[in-house]
């Protein structure tokens, strides 16, 4: 599962990226893909990430507005770009990726925000994915 990690916080990083410069994801997707390609001291781009980041883009307007609807006392512009990000790619792969269990998307967003951003940010993170998780059936029915 090492793999899957690395994909993770990779996927995260496009995110962010794309957050910062104010570009699409899926350009800086482009972007990381061409530069491991290019050199050879770049890692590549695994399909995982290609599929989070990919997934995530297609669901960016619902997970914005679920993250939006949810935090409470935080607005999404308001909110740490890191915790913005780590919650858009927990989001969408809590709600919308099958084959990965509940527990391993929150724990692997929680040491992410450990990683990445404040030592308030893993409870943060920790409790809006955990409320989407309880409203996993309904965020999908509601989305039909």
């Amino acid at each position: 599962m090492a793999a899957r990690n690395t994909a993770r916080k990779r996927a995260f990083q496009i995110l962010f990226e794309a957050d910062q410069r104010g570009v699409d994801v899926q350009t800086v997707l482009a972007d990381w893909i061409r530069h491991s390609r290019s050199d050879t001291r770049q890692p590549p781009v695994s399909e995982y990430t290609m599929e989070l980041v990919e997934g995530y883009a297609g669901k960016t307007v619902r997970i914005d507005e679920l993250i939006s609807q949810y935090a409470v006392g935080w607005t999404l512009d308001r909110m740490p770009v890191v915790d913005r990000n780590i919650l858009r790619l927990g989001a969408y792969e809590l709600v919308w990726v099958d084959d990965t269990p509940d527990a391993v998307v929150l724990d692997e967003a929680v040491q992410l925000a450990k990683e990445f951003s404040t030592d308030d940010s893993p409870a943060f993170v920790n409790g809006l994915l955990g409320r989407f998780k309880d409203l996993k059936p309904t965020l999908r029915r509601d989305e039909a």
